[in-house]
């Protein structure tokens, strides 16, 4: 078995740090008949058989422009992958029971197409691209990303049969991909009786804020601030709506560790912290999250939001 692992190493090595890129070369790329390939060439041998049998030189041309053919088939299979130049791409942060997307950049300085390209990883399904004469293309190969963490992408296959389908012609590649999983979010309501304020300056009479207009309600809205009456014109028509103001106090939450249930296991207590981190950002209220031994303080925005999935995504709680 170490024998093998250290074989398969040395064979299929991919020869740079993974993130540079690459290109196919001769010693990277196998070939071998298809199992039509291998139908053809008994036929073949039949055929010359046939033909030395009843001594007819027309079978014999024929079998020779038919093997020919074959081995004409053998060269174009081969040029199919040889050069190619393999770039990895990047890959945005997924869910957990989410596909995750690698990207990788083919580029063809040939004056002719590569046609019948396949990439696959594992059992997952092929992804089939063709590249034009002197040009490149990105292709994003879907992997499902099961746990949270970082995804890495396992070695992926690059095959062709093009053109005749007589011959299989493959290279494993090797790019230094990885994809980041956030925890998969369970909606519950937000921990309200954790809301803190924070004073801001206050305009209208008596002290209270400017009425802005109305929003549709998030999950993260107390029924208090529901406004019911504008709502009601709408028979149901439309989500409910809350009211804005303009100034006075703004609201933070602070989505701590330990609001969540005590007896669920861990994955369901990140799973419901990133619920939350989610309905906060998307109700626009300012929050910080604590974890243990890590604390985020209360602010609001897409970068904010982003550090707390990825505090999240890479706890080791």
């Amino acid at each position: 078995m170490a024998l093998l692992a250290r074989l398969k190493q040395k064979l299929f090595r991919w020869e740079s740090d993974g993130s540079a890129p690459f290109r196919l070369s001769q010693r990277r790329i196998f070939i071998i008949p298809t199992r039509a390939g291998l139908l053809y060439a008994l036929t073949l041998v039949a055929m010359y058989s046939g033909a030395i049998n009843y001594t007819l030189a027309l079978g014999h041309a024929l079998v020779f422009l038919l093997c020919g053919l074959g081995l004409i088939g053998i060269n174009h299979t081969f040029l199919n992958l040889y050069g190619l130049i393999i770039t990895p791409g990047r890959s945005s942060p997924v869910f957990a029971g989410e596909n995750a997307y690698f990207t990788m950049i083919l580029r063809n300085e040939r004056k002719t197409p590569r046609l019948g390209l396949r990439l696959q990883v594992a059992e997952n399904a092929p992804v089939e691209t063709q590249i034009a004469a002197e040009t490149k293309c990105e292709i994003a190969i879907p992997m499902l990303a099961m746990q949270r963490g970082w995804l890495h992408l396992p070695r992926v296959r690059l095959s062709t049969v093009y053109p005749l389908g007589l011959f299989h012609a493959w290279s494993y590649l090797h790019p230094e991909l990885r994809c980041l999983v956030y925890p998969q979010p369970i909606y519950m309501p937000l921990p309200a009786d954790q809301s803190t304020t924070n004073a801001g300056e206050r305009h209208g009479d008596g002290g209270q804020e400017d009425f802005a207009g109305f929003r549709n309600r998030q999950p993260a809205d107390s029924l208090h601030h529901v406004a019911w009456k504008a709502s009601a014109r709408d028979a149901g028509q439309r989500p409910l709506l809350v009211k804005q103001f303009a100034g006075g106090a703004e609201q933070e939450l602070q989505l701590d560790w330990q609001l969540t249930p005590g007896n669920a296991d861990t994955e369901t207590r990140l799973s419901i912290l990133t619920g939350w981190v989610l309905a906060a950002e998307a109700a626009g209220i300012s929050y910080g999250l604590r974890l243990p031994g890590y604390e985020i303080s209360a602010q609001r925005g897409d970068q904010h939001r982003t550090r707390c999935l990825e505090a999240l995504a890479l706890s080791s709680t």
